[in-house]
């Protein structure tokens, strides 16, 4: 798959098949789409484009917005390329390209930059200076600038609604296993091991402290999760704790903490996935950090009956 980071950017000989939104999550509703794209491609005459936008339109028109996203937009592009997409898109959004009148956007846009043979958009698709044009407006523009429109089905756009939705309340519930399945893959987070408080160590349990860079990516509910990473390519399970940790401190200050079950080495300044693959508990604060090691330990051994249980053949 080809990146462009502008529209400026994109070159083709060929004439193109575009398909445009934001795609977070690029959950199975999203797949299906690109997949149909795809399909248009099979013949050698189109190119696949999926156009995106950076940041998120809300983050520069709703100045006090507080969007979380389901990816930052390296988790995007990654998945994306994922799907067998010719070539991504990811333009700069910002106020100016949201002024571009319905015309202004179809011209200079889709058929000057993009080189157009056929949009595939949703039904209720609304586009230009304050969203003023829909489907019947750039219908009549495929018509006088001589490419096609096919249409999502009101269905297929509600399912893509419905499972955004979904998952990110089950994100915020603790609902691993609902999110997962409305992803199509094991949500995760990516983000670099920094030195903590190390607080983990004197009671036996190790933590790598995970920064997340993008404060714009959604963090799942507050607890205990059962994690696996990638560390030197070999898969490696462990437990995530995200929340305060009010047993030994009261700063209130959120950290996200993994504790590798079978792995030993220096991970600092390490960029790492890590995937969600069950929830085990709220978040809790104990009378003293014994009573917060035998819990560890339980957790411990909750998650290791769970991976033998489900993972390991």
């Amino acid at each position: 798959m080809k990146i462009f980071q502008s529209i400026s950017e994109f070159q083709s000989n060929k004439k193109t098949v575009v398909t445009l939104g934001t795609f977070d999550g690029v959950h199975l509703g999203h797949q299906k789409i690109i997949e149909k794209l795809i399909q248009h491609t099979d013949s050698g005459d189109l190119e696949s484009v999926v156009l995106t936008f950076f940041p998120h339109p809300r983050m520069v028109l709703q100045e006090q917005s507080e969007i979380r996203l389901l990816n930052t937009i390296e988790e995007r592009t990654l998945l994306l390329a994922k799907t067998g997409l010719d070539s991504l898109i990811i333009h700069p959004f910002d106020k100016a390209f949201s002024r571009l009148s319905a015309e202004e956007f179809v011209q200079e846009i889709l058929v000057d930059r993009l080189n157009i043979g056929k949009i595939v958009i949703g039904h209720d698709h609304r586009f230009g200076r304050n969203r003023t044009a829909d489907i019947n407006d750039l219908i009549a523009f495929g018509e006088q600038y001589d490419f096609e429109v096919e249409q999502i089905s009101a269905q297929e756009i509600d399912a893509v609604s419905i499972s955004s939705t979904k998952i990110r309340t089950a994100l915020e519930q603790g609902n691993i296993s609902l999110a997962n399945d409305y992803l199509g893959y094991r949500y995760f987070l990516t983000g670099t091991v920094v030195k903590g408080k190390q607080l983990g160590r004197t009671i036996g349990f190790p933590t790598a402290n995970i920064e997340i860079g993008a404060n714009y990516k959604l963090i799942p509910k507050k607890g205990i999760y059962v994690v696996a990473s990638t560390i030197d390519g070999k898969n490696v399970y462990g437990m995530m704790s995200i929340g305060t940790n009010p047993t030994v401190t009261d700063d209130n200050k959120l950290s996200i903490e993994v504790y590798y079950l079978d792995f030993e080495g220096d991970l600092y300044g390490k960029n790492l996935e890590v995937s969600f693959l069950a929830y085990i508990r709220d978040e809790q604060k104990f009378e003293d950090l014994n009573t917060l090691k035998l819990q560890i330990e339980a957790d411990r051994d909750w998650s290791n009956n769970f991976i033998n249980s489900n993972l390991k053949l």
